[in-house]
């Protein structure tokens, strides 16, 4: 058993990088962000659950806890493979959950910038039904980095977004201020927007990656009241081009743009990200899916911004 140490990389500010772990499953390259494993182990014996979703393999308890074990290659191929001796569990966290999921071997930890993700062509990918988040550049190798979030929502729907959620915040009012949102995921794109609408928050844009919202930020025409064209930046952190970190850095380290309240929402939110999103000036960071909890704050920073014009 392998338990993962946070790097350096999780302190650094804002240098739009990533450390990608590399696995295989049938002998294609796959990548997952470093900061969402937990340890990686050689697999274990496995207690099948009854009723459970097709890929969830069953639960193992390699100490105190008992973990849900997800079938990766199944998962992507649908077919029953071989479980071998040497496989590899590697155990995540994200979105206050540990999970863990099997794969055929890990092959090495790779440090690249998010420039050099590409977001994979909707023709191949499948589009907002992929699961492949982004292509990577690793050396010589182009690997596949899997939307893990979007995996375990497929299968656990109710640990994702709940819009239901909303409905518990009483009667809401329309709100017309501009709300940017910084979210890579087609579908977790979508349930934000369709909860923060159900909230009455009607004006939003959203974009793609970090690199997208920031472009934008610098085409707006230089205006005395910088609230009318953005009252507030929404971002997750994982992104192609530029993570939030970098977005975070560049929005609060600039004249016209740093009172904007900025809020990272995102599935990584830990003590060690914390501590970074605050010396980038992060106004708040909350963890996916708590979606009532980030319209609370909406509601927070912007009267703070209204009260103070």
């Amino acid at each position: 058993m392998a338990e993962m140490h946070n790097t350096g990389i999780l302190l650094e500010s804002g240098t739009n990088e990533i450390e990608i772990m590399e696995f295989t499953i049938d002998g294609n390259l796959y990548g997952i962000n470093v900061a969402k494993v937990k340890e990686i182990m050689i697999s274990a014996p496995v207690k099948p659950m009854p009723h459970a979703h097709p890929a969830v393999e069953g639960i193992f308890k390699p100490r105190d806890e008992v973990l849900t074990v997800v079938d990766l290659p199944k998962y992507l191929t649908g077919a029953n493979g071989e479980k071998g001796e040497r496989d590899i569990f590697i155990i995540t966290n994200f979105n206050k959950m540990d999970i863990a999921f099997r794969v055929h071997s890990v092959v090495q930890i790779s440090r690249i910038s998010w420039t050099d993700i590409q977001k994979p062509d909707k023709a191949v990918s499948g589009g907002a039904e992929s699961v492949a988040t982004g292509i990577a550049q690793c050396g010589g190798d182009l690997v596949t980095i899997l939307d893990f979030e979007r995996i375990v929502a497929e299968i656990a729907p109710e640990t994702s977004i709940q819009i239901g959620e909303i409905e518990t915040l009483g009667p809401r009012i329309r709100n017309e201020k501009p709300i940017w949102m910084a979210e890579d995921s087609i579908l977790l794109s979508k349930l934000i927007e369709d909860a923060l609408r159900k909230a009455g928050y009607v004006n939003l844009r959203s974009f793609p990656d970090g690199r997208a919202l920031w472009e934008a930020l610098n085409e707006l025409p230089k205006t005395d009241n910088i609230f009318e064209q953005v009252a507030l930046i929404l971002t997750d952190i994982e992104m192609p081009q530029m993570d939030g970190h970098r977005l975070t850095k560049l929005v609060k380290d600039h004249e016209r743009f740093h009172k904007i309240p900025l809020i990272i929402f995102s599935s990584l939110i830990s003590d060690e990200m914390r501590i970074k999103g605050r010396q980038l000036g992060a106004d708040e960071q909350l963890t996916k899916p708590e979606i009532g909890h980030l319209v609370d704050v909406m509601d927070r920073l912007l009267a703070r911004v209204e009260k103070g014009n």
